[in-house]
């Protein structure tokens, strides 16, 4: 097409990753606005305008355009499903770029025709000619170019074209190539040509003697080997040793002692072959090596019989641990099963639940004396990284197996007591989520083939014993809590405290501060006394630390050389360890108006709460303070609609909630509070205010209201009876159906604290609300009798 009848406005196309030249045919991907401008070309003469353009900018910011394009006409068009296309153009000419023209559709552009002058001189017949050198020379270094290529450029004469046609097919940067085409004058462009020929042709001379270098040295690392080849063959021939060869021939018998799998050992036969091949200097060597160390010392099929002398294990776990009935009942079933059917029965995953200090940790390792068995323990708290679980890929420099397969390892037997310490206190971050890798490990159906990342082979977890720790369930992953055993550990009574300080603790302390000679003499009453007045748990842990700082001082007066007094009495007791720190606050106090007790279950095991309600002109306003959580919110506000609800049957004047603002406060706001089982207790301590009747002080009470006044079981039952006889609560208020929880409780934790059941709230306000309180001058009654649809007496 001449350059004459190419039209002043053109649609316009910017380029950002290629630039075409004139009288070059090259394809182009068009996407998106860009084919608003395709489709207005094919309307029209098939005459396109391409401007390369460096950055992302808008489709009408001229500010970023070349001012030198190419003008092209559209050959072929292949369209595609998503609206884009591939379209093959062929330049025509270079064109100045005037001012782009606004149009609804897309980017239109007012262009100029750009004319080349023909310069046919001497100058450029020999530029021509150098050129054509050159390229040879670049061919015999190794720089492709297509042969069809090479046949056009002997036949081109024209120093404009020889130069546009080497600066498509040299492979130059687009911002390179806009340059080549902004140079009009042909032999100044051949010029430019020229010079970037010359530095490829000396970038080529430089990789030829590096190769030839590399080349070198690879044929003399050959040499050394087939020389080490030849001397390995002397060696063999003289009798003497190759120390590479023991250590391969070492492997080789490890391997067939080895009582691998089948695809295991295959798979150790694959590596001992390439491990056989590698050079010691190669840096796969040592990754190699340390491989097939691990797979070989793993413990495929070794295992450690089990002691299924089930009387034997009992005793063990008797003299280890007090009480415990549930955990202990549950490893005798464990060893049943196992003396019934040896083979077969897979490790159970068992997960204490408790307070610290309960003996969870300890109970894992009677547990594997109990069955003979090696014990292993990890602790999971702050632990982020699945790798610690599931092992580094041996891509990685430094990669090792993961802590499971690290510790069997060094147990190694396949069916040790594997204690997983704090499962609830496992992190997550940008390096995975270690309970998510956990699924696998503590699912009995699937981690017979338990693959970890290192070894890259399936081994089989089946026969280990897991056991799992928290202080509570609620962080652990609802996926992982279902391949759980849950065992709870509930807390321990006063009662079993000073047994388990006289069996275990103050022999342990006696022994650790080196009082053998003298050992001090606890009388009972002083160790009720450290119980009750400097220790107040769910466990024992602190209790040990109180019995070991009297064993210490008593250990200081003795090498300060004063005669030991050998009996703590509970006078000497006091002396060692200074005043009391806890108090019995509920016995000393006295009956409050709209103060109620309630009792509480924490990580550390029961407690006991005040709820404190008071009332003031405002307008129908519920202020809650003490960082209480959503769920104990929820139930404040359950208790006071109850209340409003049935404010005429309790004896309460409906028009104060109009006038009144209502704050209900728990003690203790530093520390925060949830959960259900307040409602009653919220309940209580409204109606009190209320109806201006005292809480009895040594009441407590735990359940969940509902707006119809019934009372919900509650979890946590033993806890909150021993936070309540700690307390000094005389009757502790329980829901109806925690009567079975209770009655299965052993006695002694029960001690002489008055359990009455309640199923509604009618059933809590006769019992913990005295009958007459003066309020304002007057007296208002309440019956002790009151029940649904009986209007007590004002």
């Amino acid at each position: 097409m001449d350059s004459r009848w190419i039209p002043d406005i053109v649609p316009l196309v910017p380029l950002r990753e290629q630039v075409v030249f004139p009288h070059m045919i090259s394809p182009l991907h068009v996407k998106g606005d860009d084919m608003e401008a395709v489709e207005r070309a094919l309307q029209d003469q098939r005459i396109l305008a391409l401007f390369y353009n460096g950055q992302p900018s808008p489709r009408s910011d001229q500010n970023h355009m070349a001012e030198i394009g190419t003008v092209c006409r559209i050959n072929q068009v292949q369209r595609f499903n998503e609206g884009n296309a591939k379209i093959t153009v062929e330049g025509l000419a270079r064109v100045r770029l005037g001012t782009c023209v606004p149009d609804s559709h897309c980017l239109m552009a007012r262009v100029t025709v750009l004319q080349e002058p023909v310069d046919q001189g001497l100058v450029a017949q020999t530029l021509v000619q150098s050129v054509y050198s050159l390229l040879k020379v670049a061919l015999s270094h190794g720089r492709p170019l297509p042969g069809d290529v090479m046949k056009m450029v002997e036949r081109i004469e024209e120093p404009g074209r020889l130069a546009d046609l080497i600066a498509v097919y040299l492979g130059l940067a687009p911002a390179v190539q806009q340059r080549m085409l902004e140079i009009l004058n042909p032999v100044e462009r051949l010029k430019e040509v020229y010079l970037i020929l010359s530095g490829e042709i000396q970038k080529q001379q430089v990789r030829g003697e590096i190769q030839e270098e590399v080349s070198r040295k690879i044929g003399k690392n050959q040499k050394e080997y087939l020389l080490r080849e030849q001397m390995k063959q002397i060696q063999e021939e003289l009798g003497d040793d190759d120390p590479r060869q023991s250590e391969i021939d070492e492997f080789r018998s490890r391997l067939e002692r080895t009582q691998m799998p089948p695809d295991v050992l295959r798979v150790a036969e694959r590596e001992m072959a390439r491990f056989e091949r590698l050079h010691p200097a190669s840096p796969e060597y040592g990754v190699a090596r340390n491989y097939l160390e691990f797979l070989v010392e793993l413990p495929w099929n070794r295992s450690s019989e089990d002691a299924l002398d089930i009387p034997r294990a009992q005793t063990i776990l008797d003299e280890d641990h007090f009480d415990l009935k549930e955990v202990k009942e549950r490893i005798l079933e464990f060893l049943a099963v196992r003396s019934l059917r040896p083979q077969g029965s897979k490790g159970p995953i068992l997960c204490f639940v408790g307070a610290p200090g309960v003996g969870k940790t300890s109970l894992g390792r009677s547990i594997a004396r109990a069955l003979g068995r090696r014990f292993i323990r990890i602790a999971l708290g702050g632990m982020k990284d699945e790798a610690e679980v599931r092992g580094h890929r041996r891509t990685y420099i430094g990669a090792m197996p993961g802590r499971i397969v690290q510790e069997i390892n060094r147990a190694g037997v396949n069916n040790p007591v594997f204690m997983l310490d704090e499962i609830d206190k496992i992190g997550h971050d940008f390096r995975g989520d270690p309970s998510s890798a956990l699924l696998e490990v503590l699912d009995p159906e699937q981690n017979n083939t338990f693959r970890d990342h290192y070894l890259d082979v399936p081994f089989d977890l089946s026969q280990v014993m897991f056991i799992t720790t928290a202080n509570t369930l609620d962080p652990i992953p609802a996926a992982l809590r279902d391949r759980l055993e849950i065992v709870r550990l509930s807390g321990y009574g006063d009662e079993e405290k000073e047994q388990i300080a006289v069996r275990y603790l103050i022999p342990k302390q006696i022994e650790e501060n080196g009082l053998q000679n003298v050992p001090p003499e606890f009388h009972p009453e002083a160790l009720r006394a450290i119980i009750r007045d400097y220790t107040r748990e769910a466990g024992v842990r602190h209790l040990e630390r109180q019995i070991a700082a009297i064993c210490r001082k008593l250990a200081k007066e003795i090498t300060l050389g004063l005669e030991p007094q050998r009996q703590v009495t509970v006078d000497r007791a006091g002396e060692l360890l200074g005043p009391c720190i806890f108090f019995a606050e509920i016995a000393e106090d006295v009956d409050r108006v709209g103060v109620a007790t309630g009792l509480a279950w924490t990580e550390s095991g029961g407690d006991i709460i005040f709820v404190e309600v008071t009332r003031m002109p405002g307008r129908r306003e519920l202020t809650l303070t003490g960082r209480l959580g959503d769920v104990m919110q929820e139930s404040a506000r359950t208790a006071l609609s109850f209340v409003r609800a049935n404010a005429e049957r309790l004896g309460i004047d409906g028009e104060l909630f109009e006038h009144s603002e209502v704050h209900v406060h728990v003690p203790a706001g530093a520390v925060s509070k949830d959960g259900p089982s307040a409602g009653i207790t919220l309940a209580v301590a409204l109606v009190s205010l209320l109806t201006g009747r005292p809480v009895r002080r040594r009441v407590a009470l735990t359940g969940e209201l509902t707006l119809s006044g019934r009372i919900l079981p509650v979890g946590g039952v033993k806890e909150k009876i021993l936070a309540a006889r700690r307390a000094g609560v005389a009757t502790a208020l329980l829901p109806r159906r925690n009567q079975a929880q209770v009655e299965a409780m052993d006695k002694g934790i029960i001690g002489d604290l008055e359990i009455q059941y309640m199923e509604t709230a009618d059933d809590a306000l006769a019992t913990a609300l005295l009958p007459v309180e003066r309020v304002r001058g007057s007296f208002t009654r309440f019956s002790c009798d009151s029940r649904p649809g009986v209007r007590p007496s004002v």
